[in-house]
């Protein structure tokens, strides 16, 4: 572990990517908080509002995430990259300068997002298949290790950090700190020193084709199926659980906003640790198993909050609390272990030429999935009540991990 990132401290362009994702994540950090109180504070949009204000961030993985990831490895992934933070930059600017001009009303807010979330799609796909070309092959799980701690570091201080500036400078304003992020994210990626061919395609080839082409290599692969598959799930539990867990916490525990905000806290910092522990846990016992270990840490830590918080009613006991903080720690710190070691283990069985294609289908069934568990375990929680809410939630996770570990994902190492 040590001497892999020594060795990755001199591999050219590394710093200015890893430095690139840490702004970036800082500023998303700090909008995940403006974007909500400038909907519902400046714009007084309804409940329902909201969540299609919140849906045309995430509408375009659902829509363009096939065809993106195709696009994708048609072209270079730098200037792809640069091209989508500088977009990004302007369509997140857009919102404080109309804000300023009285012109910024919630279906203007929800079209910037709207392309804001398409030109997301191109940046997540362009960046997860970029790195590959930074960093030498054997050098992927402690590069993703590195850019998980920043992301786990920003998801744990950025919130505060994002209430502070909202606070302080109102929620356009915070906005247009993070428009200024991509631009800073696109200058350092102009920094990085990578050597691209471009893609060579054969005479003749159509869009249809290279989509095809990465959905069969996707959902064909002994190894990349059955991990597939079980992230899909994955993304369904976690959304749907983040959603019954939300309006449980604040409603029927009558929890204040403060010790809930803890709670995620104690998530973030956890997840911090277990990116760090990842790339020696991914070396020690093979990417697969430790994907399947952490993922069997899920259906417990949830397990534990369904039957710590039956029957707490409207003033949850401290033992049902201290339940709550330990099980968020457990799943943060699963999530920062097996993150790192699963994207390195997508990136090194699959060719260069598919990276683009495998990346954009697996985040778009990831994303749409998480929207369907959102709205399905609200529907759910609604209908059925918190507690069988849960149950099916935590069912979903131990689905997930039945289908790792099943599968010849649990041989599987990264080289």
């Amino acid at each position: 572990m040590g001497d892999d990132v020594t060795t990755l401290r001199r591999v050219p362009g590394f710093r200015s990517y890893w430095s690139a994702a840490t702004v970036s994540s800082f500023g998303s950090a700090v909008s995940a908080v403006a974007v909500p109180v400038l909907v519902v504070t400046v714009l007084h949009a309804t409940p329902f509002e909201v969540g299609l204000v919140n849906a045309a961030q995430f509408l375009p993985y659902a829509l363009f995430g096939l065809i993106v990831g195709a696009y994708v490895d048609r072209f270079r992934r730098k200037p792809l990259l640069i091209w989508a933070s500088v977009g990004r930059g302007v369509c997140l600017g857009t919102v404080p300068v109309l804000w300023l001009t009285g012109l910024l009303n919630l279906w203007v807010t929800a079209a910037a997002l709207f392309v804001f979330g398409a030109l997301s799609v191109v940046g997540f796909a362009a960046t997860q298949s970029l790195l590959p070309r930074i960093v030498p092959r054997p050098l992927l799980l402690a590069a993703n290790a590195r850019v998980d701690q920043s992301d786990a570091a920003a998801q744990t201080v950025g919130p505060a950090l994002g209430g502070v500036v909202v606070s302080i400078v109102t929620a356009p304003v915070a906005i247009a700190l993070d428009s200024v992020s991509y631009f800073v994210d696109a200058l350092l990626i102009a920094r990085v020193r990578v050597v691209e061919q471009k893609p060579a395609r054969l005479p003749g080839t159509r869009l249809r084709h290279d989509i095809v082409d990465g959905l069969r290599w996707t959902y064909g692969h002994a190894t990349l199926a059955p991990l597939a598959l079980s992230t899909h799930l994955w993304f369904l539990a976690n959304a749907a659980g983040l959603t019954v867990f939300a309006t449980l916490a604040l409603r029927t525990l009558a929890l204040p906003a403060a010790v809930y905000g803890a709670i995620i806290a104690v998530s973030g910092v956890a997840m911090l640790l277990g990116a760090t522990a990842a790339p020696r846990l991914g070396t020690r016992f093979g990417a697969g198993q430790t994907i399947i270990a952490a993922r069997a840490a899920y259906p417990i830590a949830w397990a534990a909050i369904t039957f710590a918080t039956v029957g707490s009613g409207a003033a949850a006991p401290l033992v049902a609390v201290v339940v709550l903080f330990v099980a968020f720690a457990v799943h943060g710190a699963a999530a920062g272990c097996e993150n790192a070691n699963e994207m390195s283990l997508r990136q090194t069985v699959t060719p260069d030429a598919l990276l683009g294609r495998m990346n954009g289908t697996m985040r778009s069934a990831n994303r749409t999935l998480a929207a369907v568990g959102a709205v399905g375990g609200g529907a759910l929680m609604t209908v059925a009540g918190d507690r069988f809410a849960l149950l099916a939630v935590t069912l979903v996770f131990a689905a997930a991990v039945v289908v790792a570990a099943c599968s010849p994902l649990r041989t599987t190492t990264v080289r």
